[in-house]
């Protein structure tokens, strides 16, 4: 019997190092999950300077509707961030067999170490060595693997200046990647928020998996979510578009202890500039800027 092709691929090539945020468009249903690279090592690579990201949807919800949904998001991507080389990426539709994309993420993506943090698959069964802290994903999800360069920076900060017991505010979450992280890293409170539908799920997953859903809690919103009693946090992490830290600083920095210190990424090296302006008219003190390729993580403290 021939084996019925109920999946499409969805591939988006994709400039160098915008992987993950272009990722989180399809966050949503009926999308089902992604994957970067080519299908197998015998396909096609990417062309230099870029890379393939692939989506998957059944095949009973593809439709023109649908197609024309998803150029209309990487247009408005594009249209966001205001710069060329997100501009036109290529976008190819395929039909494929189920099996192909159940195994593909597993192809395309290996556990990794971000510090004393192993980034590994829900059921690995390596081995790791003593220090290793370990975080537990399957990648093949609809959110980020944690490789980005943005996430990854803020997770080495935290490991460097937490001490235990803070109090955590992760602004635009997602599935929980670095809320997850800073429980792990000695967090005893952590709350992130997104307006995502679909990341409370993944955050209470993320979070059960990895044994620090007690410490953890999700908020579905935007910053409307936040009340009179979400201040005085240790740490405020947010791994978002650089225009949205602009637009928010202000309230961020008042809801920062006095002692508290801020890691903010997502920040492309094109507005670096405006965000450290943005910083210091909220009153806030730049300590620390590190930069990864095309993105820059900002850390410091209120003045």
């Amino acid at each position: 019997m021939s084996l019925a092709r109920t999946w499409i691929e969805v591939r988006v090539t994709v400039p160098d190092g915008w992987g993950e945020l272009v990722a989180s468009l399809f966050a949503d249903s009926p999308f089902s999950g992604v994957a970067f690279g080519p299908a197998t090592l015998a396909s096609t690579a990417a062309p230099e300077g870029s890379d393939f990201l692939r989506a998957y949807v059944p095949i009973s919800h593809d439709s023109e509707g649908l197609r024309a949904d998803i150029q209309r998001r990487l247009d408005e991507l594009a249209e966001r961030v205001g710069l060329d080389e997100l501009q036109d990426m290529p976008l190819r539709f395929h039909a494929l067999p189920a099996e192909d994309w159940a195994n593909s993420w597993k192809r395309s993506w290996k556990p990794f170490r971000c510090g004393d943090i192993a980034v590994v698959p829900r059921h690995f069964e390596g081995q790791l060595r003593p220090t290793d802290i370990p975080m537990r994903l399957d990648p093949g999800g609809v959110f980020g693997t944690g490789r980005h360069a943005t996430t990854r920076t803020i997770m080495l900060v935290m490991q460097g200046k937490m001490k235990g017991g803070e109090r955590v505010l992760d602004a635009g979450c997602g599935t929980g990647i670095l809320a997850c992280a800073a429980a792990l890293s000695g967090a005893e409170d952590v709350l992130g928020f997104d307006i995502d539908p679909g990341a409370a799920s993944h955050f209470s997953e993320l979070t059960r998996d990895n044994g620090v859903e007690t410490k953890c809690h999700f908020r579905e919103g935007g910053f409307e979510v936040l009340g009179d009693g979400d201040t005085g946090y240790d740490v405020i992490l947010a791994n978002i578009y650089a225009d949205i830290i602009i637009d928010h600083v202000h309230e961020l920095a008042a809801r920062l202890a006095p002692h508290g210190w801020f890691a903010f990424s997502g920040c492309h090296r094109a507005h670096a500039d405006d965000v450290r302006e943005a910083l210091a008219g909220a009153g806030l003190v730049l300590e620390e800027e590190r930069v990864r390729g095309l993105w820059h993580t900002l850390v410091g403290r209120r003045a």
